[in-house]
């Protein structure tokens, strides 16, 4: 896989497609991980005398423009963090994408607008991805794939756009890509991985996977109690995917089978009602033994034992991997669980790789240090498939 450092760039037109996907609430960003992650490289070029026409999208519009979902915002933003302006097209391929590229001098940057604008980018018949490729390479000269969390999409700007220029990977892309070689290559034992998030059915590959190769597994999120139930507990109203009990139990005697220990929680933060997240009113949660969540109430985080074990479980590790919350950490009356995992991975002397997504975001919101750990992942659904083993279209659109 080339890099850009084995591309011409100078004077020449470079489409960088980036993962700008970035929360907006009223139109502000509220978490601009993904942004200052692009920025190395939407910089690197730009020093070397590139026309930088960087492209995104953002949320999941329809097809057509919706203001809720404009990349406006996020120019500004990136804009800031470069210390340069940053030219905004109000189009992906029209009129105000050809003027604005048109525009740019050598080292300056443009954004284009959302690409899931246009029909073409998502679209599952070829020829309607192959034709809006063709529009998007139109505006360049060359093309670097450093949207990692884009890469498991088959999409018109991530899977066929590299193959009309010559391309290359971003610094971003090599460096998710070595990380997460590590956690498949050669891994330095024990290694741990902690999943959590709302259901184990978006995990089943990955646990399938990983039933292989970990040494051991632990569990929280709302998927808990589905490995709660699996063992035949009640869970009360707690999130459950009943449909799914049949294959955990099969994972968890599998994972006996081969000496893989699956950790689970020992006890809940639980309450009657789903809390108010815009509102952060109180919940009033009480804590119960997760071997026996009562009737009418549903577990949304991890509880103080359960944390204490997991940090020991944690503790000895040489390389850990986690995606995925302990509960539902926006709250701060259930935030004490993933916040507990958070200072366990800074704590442990291993090599820590945080998957993206609410994992990443939760970093940031309980205010750690990104720094302090190993790799702090900007694809969470990605840096999964990666460790399924599955092929992933974006990456192997930049080989050679």
């Amino acid at each position: 896989m080339k890099t850009i450092d084995d591309l011409q760039v100078a004077g020449r037109r470079v489409f960088v497609r980036a993962d700008l996907n970035v929360p907006l609430e009223g139109g502000k960003i509220t978490d601009d991980g993904r942004i200052r992650a692009a920025v190395p490289t939407i910089r690197k070029l730009a020093a070397v005398g590139a026309r930088v026409v960087v492209a995104s999208h953002l949320g999941r519009p329809k097809g057509a423009p919706d203001p809720a979902y404009s990349l406006a915002p996020v120019a500004a933003r990136l804009g800031e963090l470069l210390g340069a302006p940053v030219a905004f097209a109000s189009d992906t391929v029209g009129d105000s994408a050809r003027a604005t590229v048109a525009d740019l001098a050598d080292g300056q940057v443009a954004l284009l607008e959302n690409l899931r604008f246009n029909p073409g980018e998502t679209s599952k018949d070829d020829g309607e991805r192959g034709a809006f490729a063709d529009d998007l390479a139109s505006l360049a000269d060359a093309y670097v794939g450093d949207g990692f969390g884009a890469v498991h999409r088959k999409h018109a700007s991530v899977y066929d756009l590299p193959a009309r220029l010559p391309h290359a990977a971003g610094g971003l892309i090599a460096t998710e890509v070595g990380v997460l070689k590590q956690l498949t290559e050669d891994v330095r034992r024990p290694y741990a991985v902690v999943l959590g998030g709302a259901k184990v059915s978006d995990k089943l590959g990955v646990i399938d996977h990983l039933l292989e190769r970990a040494d051991r597994i632990l569990i929280g999120g709302g998927m808990a109690y589905t490995f709660l139930k699996a063992q035949g507990h009640e869970v009360g109203d707690s999130l459950l995917q009943e449909d799914q009990v049949p294959v955990v139990r099969e994972y968890l005697r599998r994972a006996a089978e081969r000496g893989v220990e699956f950790v689970l929680p020992v006890d809940v933060v639980a309450t009657k009602a789903f809390p108010d997240l815009a509102t952060k009113a109180p919940a009033h949660p009480v804590v119960v033994p997760a071997d026996a969540i009562p009737e009418g109430v549903m577990g949304l985080d991890i509880g103080p034992r359960t944390a204490e074990l997991y940090a020991a479980k944690l503790a000895d590790a040489a390389t850990v991997f986690w995606n995925g919350p302990m509960g539902v950490f926006e709250h701060p009356e259930f935030a004490a669980g993933t916040r507990g995992v958070t200072q366990a991975l800074l704590d442990s002397p291993a090599f820590t790789v945080v998957g993206g997504g609410d994992s990443a975001a939760a970093v940031r919101i309980l205010g750690f240090d990104e720094t302090a750990f190993g790799h702090i992942s900007t694809g969470g659904g990605a840096s999964l498939e990666y460790l399924e083993g599955k092929t992933l279209p974006g990456l192997a659109a930049l080989e050679d």
